[in-house]
């Protein structure tokens, strides 16, 4: 999913006159159905969508854009058939295999958000050596697995009630899983629902959302371009008056 992310050795459009979001966020949704529709198992699905991942990774690289963030796996998600599970499981050891030793994959520093202790002591480790190879790349992914926005939120609550800190906006944005980059200014949809589904709940508070039927799979550079339009089209107040 995530490894051999790289800058192509082609001309590259000049984006610098554009306002771009620093921080977008990703629910890719419909990779299930787009298998289904073709007589695929699920997992092939994912196993197309991974593609599709790497290719938006890399145009949002070359749009100068500095942080996304994308759903890889819920808290939710342990609901689904076990197969299917078990088969995500497989590709994100695969694409961290890969991520690490891909000579070229050095232009996203990736963090892994959510709570992954109860991963199996190996693929924690697999998680780090992954964070450790990206540390120093200058644009940032957030990989959200076993994630959810509620638990984010509890979670930094804990840590600030445990240490005795006092509990504001800013402390707790200060204990979020992304505070090491700014809220993300658009946050993306595929699959053709309309809600946020438990997915950074308290860094969107004034997120633009952009939902599209397009199912993640399918979900290319024309795509994007289409989201980053939609996003420059909107007058972004803040609560005030233009």
């Amino acid at each position: 999913m995530f490894g051999r992310i790289f800058r192509k050795k082609q001309e590259q459009k000049d984006f610098s006159g554009l306002v771009m979001p620093r921080h977008i966020g990703f629910i890719m949704d419909g990779n299930g159905r787009w298998a289904t529709r073709r007589g695929l198992p699920r997992v092939a699905g994912h196993t197309a969508g991974g593609e599709a991942f790497k290719k938006i990774c890399e145009y949002c690289i070359n749009r100068n854009i500095d942080m996304i963030t994308v759903y890889a796996f819920s808290t939710e998600n342990w609901k689904r058939p076990q197969e299917e599970i078990e088969g995500l499981m497989k590709l994100f050891v695969e694409n961290m295999h890969e991520s690490i030793e891909g000579k070229r994959a050095k232009d996203m520093a990736i963090t892994f958000i959510g709570d992954r202790t109860v991963f199996s002591p190996e693929m924690q480790k697999l998680m780090a050596e992954t964070e450790k190879a990206h540390e120093h790349c200058p644009n940032k992914m957030n990989i959200a697995i076993n994630y959810g926005g509620r638990a984010e939120i509890v979670r930094a609550a804990r840590i600030l009630a445990e240490s005795g800190q006092e509990i504001t906006e800013e402390t707790m944005s200060r204990n979020m899983y992304t505070s090491h980059g700014p809220d993300p200014e658009l946050i993306v949809r595929t699959g053709g629902e309309k809600r946020l589904s438990n997915f950074m709940l308290w860094q969107s508070a004034y997120s633009e959302f952009y939902f599209t039927d397009v199912l993640w799979p399918d979900f290319d550079e024309e795509q994007l371009d289409k989201a980053l339009d939609y996003y420059r089209s909107v007058s972004r107040r803040f609560g005030g008056i233009k």
